[in-house]
């Protein structure tokens, strides 16, 4: 079996690949950040800062967030969070 590219990117041999992958999983992913992954993803949202949700909405031409819910409905705030 032949080892995917990106795997062996990883390093020359065996043993640096092996390395080099345990690396990624070193550091301690917050719950928030699982959990937020798990809803954008189950919901099939887009995952990102503003500006990158932006980019993606325009490509696609749909929604790529839920709308806001809740809030004052006659202050300014609600109404700039609406566009």
């Amino acid at each position: 079996m032949t080892p995917y590219l990106e795997y062996r990117r990883l390093g020359r041999t065996d043993k640096e690949r092996q390395a080099a992958y345990r690396q990624l999983f070193k550091h301690h992913i917050p719950e928030s950040s699982i959990t937020e992954i798990r809803e954008t993803t189950n919901k099939a949202w887009v995952l990102g800062n503003d500006r990158f949700k932006q980019r993606i909405q325009k490509q696609l031409e749909r929604r790529v967030e839920p709308e806001p819910r809740g809030g004052d409905r006659k202050s300014e705030q609600f109404k700039i969070n609406r566009v």
